[in-house]
């Protein structure tokens, strides 16, 4: 019977990782489609067409699973479609108009301890020195990860766009709190359709007010840049907020959080295939990361 409780933690355990890496995957790859995207289409159109396009995904299963909702719970999940959903999707391109996207990465792996602080000082969540320590250290290798591939930062007026992406952090950190808190009893499908619905489609109408559908058509890059949002859309919103919701429910909200720590890693892997050297830093960050990752993990 050990051995079997073993065998099954074990397996578990490889689940969470497993899953952890393919958000890593998925959302390291956003920051770049993100930048296609405002190539052609304003901020607030890139973040409008995300949020449509989500919504309409999530569509079919919030009409099926609309009658069997907790509607009394309808305030966390407004809550979570606009901090989880609508509110990044309109900084972080905004941001990227005027910070590159390797600062925005290392800003995103601030996620962690926003999810950290905020969850001691407003959800009641109990948590050993130890995570602290851990999410300190998550947060310094993914620092040290950017800034061994990246020669810029912070110049004039830009750390004003720089503050727009750490605001997007802190509403990453309400929005997993209130999952982990209020919302612990509801499948990851269920929030995700009733959230990005409630906010998806207020979005929809809002992208039809604007030109749109001229830059679509007369753009001679407007229907790829509308593809890299599908993609960004389908993959790195829909599928992964799936995953990521379920990860908050095997897991930690911190522990769930703590993909923003290796997003960077992905990042520097898709530079290293595109020719970019890599250096005894980029190994130093990983293992940083990774440490930070286990010591942040559990209840």
């Amino acid at each position: 019977m050990d051995r079997r409780m073993t065998k099954i933690s074990h397996i578990k355990g490889a689940r969470q990782w497993l899953s952890l890496g393919l958000l890593g995957l998925v959302w390291g790859s956003s920051f770049i489609l993100i930048k296609r995207g405002i190539e052609v289409y304003d901020p607030q159109q890139v973040g409008a067409m995300r949020l449509s396009i989500s919504a309409l995904a999530f569509l079919p299963f919030f009409l099926i699973q609309m009658r069997r909702v907790d509607w009394s719970k309808w305030k966390p999940l407004v809550v979570v479609g606009l901090c989880g959903s609508a509110i990044p999707a309109f900084l972080f391109p905004l941001a990227q108009m005027n910070i590159s996207s390797s600062v925005t990465g290392v800003l995103n792996s601030l996620t962690p301890l926003f999810t950290l602080l905020l969850g001691l000082l407003f959800f009641g969540r109990k948590f050993r020195m130890v995570k602290l320590l851990g999410v300190f250290i998550g947060l310094a290798g993914a620092t040290l990860l950017i800034l061994a591939g990246n020669e810029g930062g912070f110049q004039g007026s830009n750390i004003w766009y720089a503050l727009l992406a750490v605001l997007a952090t802190v509403c990453y950190a309400t929005s997993v709190n209130t999952v982990g808190t209020h919302l612990s009893n509801m499948s990851s499908l269920t929030i995700s359709a009733i959230s990005f619905v409630i906010v998806g489609l207020p979005a929809m109408i809002y992208l039809f007010t604007t030109d749109f559908v001229e830059v679509l058509t007369n753009h001679e890059q407007g229907y790829s840049a509308f593809f890299y949002i599908a993609l960004l859309a389908l993959a790195g919103t829909v599928l992964a907020s799936l995953l990521f919701f379920q990860l908050v429910h095997w897991t930690s909200p911190v522990f769930a959080s703590s993909v923003a720590y290796v997003i960077p890693l992905f990042a520097m892997g898709w530079g290293f295939l595109d020719g970019e050297a890599v250096t005894v830093f980029h190994f130093i960050s990983a293992g940083l990361i990774l440490y930070g990752l286990y010591l942040t993990r559990g209840d």
